[in-house]
């Protein structure tokens, strides 16, 4: 009888997505989400005591210099003068400027024309504060295009569409080139990273947008597939080389690659490839593509020599990827997510009674041993990681009767591993919220923009995506940064990003 609810409950959960599929199909609203579990704030002890007490707003202090104005009062005859009162209000100014910069142009005695340079920041027909407003607008503010466009002609500006395009993608390979730089600099430092994905539309077609991050940077890349081959490629971090090294034959080993495949591999002379034409050249010279064994040698052999490749540039090096578990995150030192564990046991349907008692009594446990993880990762001992290990055994080998909530903490204690990674790593977090929560913002800018249409396109919104995050992250006010970038005259000096993540991975 349990085994047939068992598979009722799976079927149910089948036609479920496959109705939501094809409302989405036809653009109706799909199912309504299950409400979160709210594990890691319930295990949070809450304050006491003044400091329970909520906080006021606070005063507000601008972040600009305070002009001053004195405004004259009428006093009667008689009056004497008590000093001043101070009342600050901010304000912006918001108009339209048109400079025309009149070059003066000599002609040299050897016949070579000198012409006055335009000054700094000055790159084309707009200006540079122009240009800050329109990627501030755009990529921070959400703003599409045709709103920014009748916003800055109501303003008085005298811009098309087509322009304004251009400036969100034209001429921006500097953006471009500090983004990879803060996706290396952030993947040689770092302790650990975050990861995620979420649906992307480019060139009319269905892709993927993965997101890399911690606390320090966060970075966006937009590919047409989610393998694990794909996820490889984008931790080299612009790098295009492959490389077989001792990582890379590691790597081939635990993913069975065929010994001779792996023999020949090692063997041979030359272990640096610079382009994906020239490794599968070496793959067929060593006879590695007539194979046929399962899995898939030149797919194993491809995802090996990008691995060499992450390693041999000093990427990952020490760094735990913590994922929701999904399988092509499942590199290097790996751990999971507690929260989307947890999540599975939440999500199970139950039918009678018992069932919903067993599910509310595994879910408390596993909410308290969360608890105490969370503790470990405050004060680590050996002795209470010996306990908390014995204690998941506790609560992962349980038998409940209730048949799919038994298979799913049997498959939960397969992970025990990945799960514990943080009883060998307690710099690491628990979940993946701040992957959720750097994301958020694609999918804010997907549903409100749409896709895109050019490769260019796709790399700048990218780009500016996780440059915005990573200023966040680091204190910067990315309006700061743009101005800092695009040369401003009363601009604030904004350093390069990738040496603020570098300096707060590796501290004087």
């Amino acid at each position: 009888m349990l085994a047939l609810l068992a598979e009722t409950a799976e079927q149910k959960h089948q036609i479920a997505a496959l109705r939501e599929e094809i409302a989405r199909l036809k653009g109706q609203p799909g199912r309504p989400r299950i409400k979160p579990s709210g594990m890691e704030n319930g295990t949070t002890p809450k304050p006491t005591g003044r400091s329970a007490r909520r906080r006021g707003r606070g005063k507000m202090q601008p972040r600009v210099g305070v002009e001053e104005q004195l405004l004259k009062a009428a006093p009667p005859a008689g009056s004497r003068f008590k000093g001043y009162e101070d009342f600050v209000v901010q304000d912006l100014v918001l108009r339209a400027r048109v400079i025309r910069y009149r070059r003066e142009r000599w002609l040299t005695p050897d016949g070579q024309t000198v012409l006055a340079p335009l000054p700094p920041g000055i790159n084309g027909h707009f200006g540079p504060e122009l240009r800050r407003f329109v990627l501030a607008q755009y990529h921070q503010g959400q703003v599409t295009v045709p709103r920014l466009v009748a916003q800055l002609q109501a303003i008085g500006t005298g811009i098309s569409k087509r322009q304004v395009m251009r400036l969100l993608i034209a001429r921006q390979d500097a953006f471009r080139g500090e983004a990879r730089d803060v996706l290396r600099a952030g993947l040689e430092t770092a302790d650990w990273v975050t990861v995620d994905d979420t649906g992307a539309r480019h060139k009319a077609r269905n892709g993927f947008c993965t997101q890399v991050g911690n606390d320090s940077f966060t970075w966006f890349g937009t590919t047409g597939s989610k393998s694990r081959l794909n996820f490889l490629d984008l931790l080299r971090a612009g790098h295009t080389d492959y490389v077989v090294n001792d990582a890379a034959l590691a790597y081939m080993r635990s993913r069975a690659l065929a010994g001779p495949a792996v023999a020949a591999l090692a063997s041979d002379a030359k272990t640096r490839f610079a382009d994906p034409a020239a490794w599968q050249a070496h793959l067929e010279r060593l006879d590695i593509t007539r194979l046929t064994t399962t899995p898939d040698p030149v797919r194993i052999a491809t995802e090996g020599a990008l691995w060499g490749s992450i390693q041999a540039h000093g990427l990952l090096r020490e760094t735990v990827i913590v994922s929701d578990d999904a399988g092509q995150f499942a590199v290097g030192t790996h751990a999971l997510c507690w929260v989307h564990a947890e999540r599975l046991v939440h999500k199970i349907d139950s039918f009678t009674e018992p069932q919903r008692a067993a599910q509310q009594q595994v879910r408390a446990l596993i909410w308290t041993f969360y608890a105490a993880l969370k503790a470990y990762r405050a004060n680590p001992t050996p002795r209470r990681r010996s306990r908390l290990r014995a204690r998941f055994d506790r609560i992962f080998r349980r038998r409940t009767g209730f048949v799919t909530l038994d298979r799913l903490l049997k498959r939960l204690h397969a992970n025990k591993n990945k799960l514990l990674a943080v009883l060998d790593h307690p710099e690491i977090p628990l979940h993946t919220n701040g992957s959720e929560r750097d994301i958020r913002a694609y999918v804010t800018k997907r549903k409100v923009s749409g896709g895109t249409r050019s490769d260019a396109g796709r790399d700048c919104r990218d780009a500016f995506l996780g440059l915005a995050k990573t200023c966040t992250k680091l204190g910067i006010a990315f309006w700061d940064y743009l101005g800092s970038r695009l040369s401003l005259p009363s601009r604030t000096i904004v350093p390069n990003l990738p040496d603020l993540i570098r300096c707060r991975g590796h501290p004087a």
